[in-house]
């Protein structure tokens, strides 16, 4: 990760981040511990598309997601229960909804591209949403 990327980075995460995570925290009813993977998300030339991409990408379906699941009590305090930790991570290069999510030991993992299929925001969302209610 180069110069650029690292700065627009650090401004992504110091200045827009802190929000995005508040909007999810809401949506999920309770306080959760972030691990994003910021290296791995930051890929090299598209530090430009950062700040349009990674919500779209990474946090926007995670707060449709859980903000469905936590539509009532019993939801609620499912997430209450056994969500501690959301990691986000550009790991394996995955770029289909079907398969970017997985939930392990209370940990909801995140792992896509973020610059590719931005606009599938609702597909990512239902992916989360069933991985969660098929495991919580």
């Amino acid at each position: 990760m180069g110069l650029s990327e690292r700065r627009v980075a650090k401004k992504f995460e110091e200045e827009i981040f802190p929000e995005l995570k508040k909007d999810i925290e809401q949506a999920a009813k309770k306080s959760l511990e972030f691990e994003v993977e910021w290296k791995s998300i930051a890929i090299d030339g598209m530090s430009h598309l950062y700040e349009e991409c990674w919500p779209q990408v990474y946090f926007e379906p995670i707060k449709i997601a859980l903000g469905n699941i936590t539509v009532d009590d019993m939801g609620a305090e499912a997430i209450e229960e056994s969500l501690s930790k959301i990691v986000i991570k550009n790991e394996k290069e995955t770029s289909s909804p079907s398969k970017w999510c997985t939930f392990e030991d209370n940990i909801l993992i995140l792992d896509h591209k973020p610059t590719t299929n931005v606009n599938q925001i609702q597909d990512r969302a239902d992916a989360i949403q069933k991985m969660l209610e098929d495991n919580l």
